[in-house]
Formats: C-alpha cells, sequence, structure tokens
C-alpha cells in the first residue's frame, strides 16, 4: 500500500492543476497493468490528506474542484506573497478582477449584461480572462442574435481555492468599497474610453 500511495503522490505532485480520483486511476491501471482497486486509491488519499496535515510540512494535500492538489498551508501565505511580488508576476488588472467578479456571481452571462452592470465595453477583460483561462465559454443565450455565455472555470475553482461556485463568500461578507454607490469605475491601462464606451489600446 505504502508504495501505491508514493505511485498517487507523485501523480498529484506533477499534475498543474487538481487532479481527480478518474484521473489517478487510469495512470495507476497503466503503469501497473492491473486493474487498480478505487478503494485502495481512496484509502491511499485518505492517508495522504492525514500525512500532510502534520506541522512538519509547509504545504497540505487539499481536495478541490473535484480533485486533489497541494497547496501551500495558510501560515506561509505572507511569505509566498512576498516572494511572488519580489518576482513581479503579473497581476489581473483591476478592470479585468471587475469583470472576473461578475461572471463568477451572475454566472452564466452575456458580455452585454457584463457592460451593463460595468457601464463600459467589456471586450478587452473578457478577453485577458479567456486567454488566462479563468473563464470559459459555455454555449449561447437563447436571447436575440444568441450571444455567448461565459462562465468561470476550473483554473478559476484552483487558482482561488474553491470547490465550487457555491464556495464564493456571500456578497454581504464582502467589504464595501470606500468609493460611492453608482461612481464611475476608473479607466484602466491598455484602455481608453470614447463617447462612453472603453476600447482596449494596448496589451496588459
Amino acid at each position: 500500500m505504502s508504495k501505491l500511495n508514493n505511485h498517487i503522490e507523485s501523480l498529484i505532485f506533477v499534475s498543474q492543476s487538481s487532479i481527480n480520483r478518474k484521473e489517478i486511476k487510469k495512470a495507476l491501471d497503466s503503469v501497473m497493468e492491473a486493474d487498480i482497486d478505487k478503494k485502495d486509491i481512496d484509502k491511499g488519499l485518505d492517508a495522504l490528506l492525514k500525512k500532510y496535515q502534520s506541522p512538519d510540512f509547509s504545504f497540505e494535500l487539499v481536495e478541490i474542484s473535484g480533485g486533489f492538489q497541494f497547496m501551500t498551508k495558510g501560515a506561509y501565505h505572507n511569505t509566498i506573497g512576498q516572494f511572488l511580488k519580489q518576482t513581479n508576476v503579473k497581476r489581473l488588472s483591476k478592470a479585468a478582477l471587475e469583470t472576473l467578479a461578475i461572471i463568477a456571481y451572475q454566472q452564466p452571462i452575456v458580455k452585454s449584461q457584463i457592460e451593463k452592470i460595468r457601464g463600459v465595453s467589456a471586450d478587452y477583460s473578457v478577453q485577458k480572462l479567456l486567454e488566462k483561462e479563468l473563464i470559459q465559454i459555455k454555449g449561447r443565450s437563447e436571447g436575440p442574435g444568441k450571444p455567448l455565455l461565459y462562465v468561470t472555470s476550473d483554473k478559476f475553482m484552483d487558482y482561488f481555492g474553491l470547490q465550487s461556485v457555491k464556495d464564493l463568500p456571500k456578497l454581504k461578507e464582502i467589504v464595501k468599497a470606500d468609493s460611492a454607490v453608482g461612481e464611475a469605475a476608473p479607466i484602466e491601462e491598455g484602455e481608453q474610453k470614447t463617447d462612453g464606451i472603453v476600447i482596449s489600446s494596448e496589451e496588459e
């Protein structure tokens, strides 16, 4: 069993996103040329979950987005955050974050609805979020012209540490911004405003 646990552990370690039981079993069946019992995989996962709860480790195994992934423990988030600042990791613009929040809470949603809420064009932000794979297209609306419907992706769930959209904080739990209600959102870098419409002008 210990050997099987090591194989499961290695799969989770190298996976760039959460890996589910089905993916783990498929890989193990192929390598070991046998039909690995799902119960043995569950026992292995339970053992690993308990193993990394130990304070000897700075990271833990988390069940997230329908699968499993290693993540840094909360006690070390400030350290990791400082490192990320030092390495100049590119962050989403405020406009993109606003658009992402709208999609997360209102999904599935069409671009015209996003623009109605934000009061500006969402073309640029939606495109950047699609490129970063934080959102995805999920069919078309039945409305006039059948516009595309946007929803958050599995990568979004992984990025924000969510099991499902139900884990998003309730709107009443979110601290209100200092700006007055209805105040126009500032124009972000890469956008310019023309007659009330924001147009992308350069890459983020």
